[in-house]
């Protein structure tokens, strides 16, 4: 239902309770600001000039949801909104698809892709419902030809690596590649722990330079089984229902207050943090851990 823009609209939003209305709002105000006497900065937009603030609105919604601050997750939700709204006008403009293509490919997707809830196919456990969503979209690929023929396909390379990772295990596991219990999984672990113990001359160092039992041209070697152990970590965090991606950031935020503490406590005390030696430094940390920091 297409809503023009006036002066009464425009005043009353907040008077506004039909959801469908406000969205045809929404879009007349983009279709608005994209005009020739709109605004000259939205005028200015492309999908490529503005395909950043899509990533950075993502991740302050999520930051949001993490931290319970539903106040501004309804904010954060309403700018990644805008994003849609946004690419969206500009791929009308030259003719390649519009808001009302994109609302109707998401709603024909998630029928077709749910055929125990609008068809007659049963599926009793959530195990055989991603299992079924799987075998759908190796279908779609089959039948679309612009698309590759792998189930890790249209996973975003953007993606951080963590999260990448999860995603590739999360899909292989529901067409049952997967380890049988926790235990396996941490064993996985240590054992690529000791493939990089195997490429070290026991860590021995010569300066800040860590010997090698191959000389330097083993470096590859070593970045393949760090990316091994970090795999590894990923699936047993997947295997626990944890998210690896949170985990870190939580522990980078914690780096960060301890560290914050530590370069405070050295100013007020009138000490250089820079000339302390490690051992002082580490009784700084462990100072800011039993501040429970």
């Amino acid at each position: 239902m297409k809503h023009e823009l006036s002066d009464y609209n425009l005043k009353k939003i907040d008077d506004i309770k039909d959801s469908s209305i406000l969205f045809s709002i929404l879009v007349s105000i983009m279709k608005k600001l994209r005009s020739l006497d709109g605004c000259t900065w939205d005028i200015e937009q492309n999908h490529e000039t503005i395909k950043r603030n899509l990533i950075e609105e993502t991740y302050e919604a999520v930051e949001c949801i993490e931290n319970s601050d539903f106040k501004g997750l309804k904010e954060e939700l309403g700018d990644l909104l805008l994003q849609v709204v946004f690419h969206s006008q500009i791929a009308s403009e030259s003719r390649k698809f519009d808001i009302s293509e994109v609302l109707k490919g998401i709603i024909n997707k998630l029928i077709r892709r749910h055929p125990h809830v609008f068809g007659s196919e049963v599926l009793k456990s959530s195990g055989e419902i991603l299992a079924n969503w799987e075998n759908i979209k190796k279908k779609e690929r089959k039948e679309n030809p612009q698309k590759q023929d792998s189930m890790f396909s249209n996973i975003p390379k953007i993606l951080p690596s963590l999260h990448y990772a999860y995603e590739i295990q999360n899909r292989a596991s529901r067409l049952g590649f997967d380890w049988d219990n926790l235990k396996e999984v941490f064993e996985k672990i240590k054992e690529e722990v000791d493939e990089i113990d195997r490429e070290i001359d026991g860590f021995k160092c010569d300066g800040k330079e860590i010997i090698l039992k191959n000389e330097v041209s083993n470096t590859g070697n070593i970045r393949d089984e760090i990316g091994d152990v970090l795999f590894s970590i990923v699936n047993f965090s997947r295997h626990l229902g944890i998210d690896c991606e949170q985990c870190l950031r939580q522990t980078c935020r914690k780096f960060i207050k301890r560290f914050d503490f530590m370069e405070k406590y050295a100013e007020e005390n009138n000490l250089d943090f820079k000339k302390l030696s490690l051992k002082e430094k580490d009784k700084l940390w462990e100072g800011a851990k039993k501040k429970g920091l």
